[in-house]
């Protein structure tokens, strides 16, 4: 790519995505993602949603073509690379990842010591201003395993907040939850970036009414490929088998 200040965010050309077992699940993907934007990655289970989450993360293997990501070469990507390019980026996991026999507080003060933050004062800071963003504020000392579904799902949001990613990369955020609080999710999600960061969001998601009652730009991964759906098609789409 040439050096440019408008260069995309992401931006995948012609590129091979294997999983962890090295097979190719995603065949020539070409995808160009600006700052701020939201975007939905769709497909059924097992046609390489998630396996594309990893690769922008440095997780699994890209082959052939280009790919970059917060001006990192994924292709070219050393070991010793990997911390600093996960360092602009917030990841919400499918499985959330979290400690659930630890207190909120406790979840995001390991994440922040793990990235570098130091002082007591500083750290409680930051955690409170990413419950804040998430509408958690009054449960810092609540442990996680006495959470609601939705709750635990907010805190695993602000867990992406913490080091003010450029990137937000959801994986199913919307997933076993009920009709209303996955609506509130996606929600929330839109207002992040709109908000005054504006973090670029990738969501991966089956919940058809979700993103047609929110539209954004949409890629469809199937039959080992995954392109943008134009936008007059999003409505159009039978989806069905993705619910």
């Amino acid at each position: 790519m040439e050096e440019s200040k408008d260069r995309p965010i992401i931006y995948f050309e012609h590129a091979d995505i294997l999983n962890s077992s090295g097979k190719l699940v995603i065949s020539d993907m070409t995808m160009s993602i600006g700052k701020g934007e939201f975007v939905y990655i769709i497909g059924n289970v097992g046609s390489g949603k998630t396996t594309i989450i990893r690769s922008m993360i440095g997780e699994t293997e890209i082959r052939h073509g280009k790919a970059f990501i917060c001006d990192f070469d994924l292709i070219k990507l050393k070991k010793r690379q990997i911390p600093y390019l996960r360092r602009k980026l917030g990841v919400i996991f499918q499985d959330l990842q979290l400690l659930m026999d630890r207190s909120v507080h406790d979840n995001l003060a390991f994440v922040l010591r793990a990235t570098g933050w130091k002082g007591r004062k500083i750290i409680n800071e930051r955690i409170e201003a990413v419950l804040e963003a998430v509408g958690m504020e009054h449960n810092a000392h609540k442990i996680l395993d006495k959470l609601s579904g939705g709750e635990k799902q907010r805190v695993a949001i602000a867990r992406a907040l913490l080091n003010n990613p450029e990137i937000i990369l959801a994986d199913e955020p919307t997933s076993n939850q009920d009709g209303d609080t996955a609506e509130e999710i996606i929600k929330l999600m839109m207002n992040i970036n709109a908000g005054e960061n504006s973090p670029t969001i990738i969501m991966v998601t089956h919940n058809r009414s979700l993103f047609q009652k929110y539209p954004a730009r949409t890629f469809l991964c199937e039959k080992l490929s995954c392109t943008e759906v134009p936008e007059e098609s999003e409505t159009q789409l039978d989806l069905s088998e993705f619910i």
